[in-house]
């Protein structure tokens, strides 16, 4: 699959938010928003659960967005325990809907790794109580640690696609159900996974790539 990477930037409330952006092979069919695990434990938008969600979104035609958070590479500002990173990413929605109208016409997709999962679940659910509907047409959070940086009411759509490694050691599985339980989110178990996926990355790509085919199915 050839894939087109370009690096754009958007302005956050910390200063610049450096992207990487990849292209599909095909004509795009809407676009992706994939966030990155923890800043300050070697988190960035390279980081190979991303890049899995990234390609599963890329083989559904989708046009990714990878933004590194405020403080990584060459995005500007400091770490702020997902507060920060969420007005942030608000900010970059708002900026690329305007930027690309075309891609917004089409689906929509959020996905978020770790960390990346606190700020992909405030997001969503402050641009739904900002505009008074879904922002995106499939949210999916895999190894979610949204309980340990919240900062606001969460809401998110009953098909949200939550994935944990059975042996995640970042992140314990019942941690994870103990979030989601209250939502009344069903979990997905990758079994033997760990936090990071490791040897499990291609049945991860499965996964998603399989979750997103009902997009186009209804």
């Amino acid at each position: 699959m050839a894939i087109k990477t370009e690096y754009i930037t958007f302005s956050g409330a910390a200063g610049r938010i450096d992207c990487a952006i990849d292209w599909p092979e095909s004509e795009p069919r809407g676009w992706a928003l994939a966030l990155h695990p923890h800043p300050l434990h070697g988190g960035a938008r390279d980081n190979k659960v991303v890049t899995t969600l990234a390609r599963a979104c890329l083989m559904q035609g989708l046009v990714v967005v990878r933004p590194d958070f405020r403080g990584v590479g060459k995005s500007e500002g400091a770490f702020d325990q997902a507060r920060g990173e969420t007005e942030d990413m608000q900010a970059l929605v708002d900026q690329f809907r305007e930027r690309y109208p075309a891609l917004v016409a089409g689906k929509q997709v959020l996905a978020g790794f770790s960390f990346g999962t606190a700020v992909a679940a405030q997001l969503y659910s402050a641009l739904a109580e900002r505009d008074g509907a879904a922002p995106f047409d499939a949210v999916m959070l895999a190894g979610p640690a949204v309980s340990r940086f919240l900062f606001r009411d969460v809401s998110l759509p009953d098909d949200t696609w939550l994935i944990h490694g059975e042996q995640d050691e970042v992140v314990p599985l019942a941690e994870a159900f103990d979030w989601a339980r209250p939502l009344g989110l069903p979990v997905v178990v990758l079994p033997g996974a760990g936090h990071f996926f490791h040897g499990k990355l291609l049945v991860l790509r499965q996964l998603a790539t399989r979750h997103l085919g009902w997009l186009w199915q209804s």
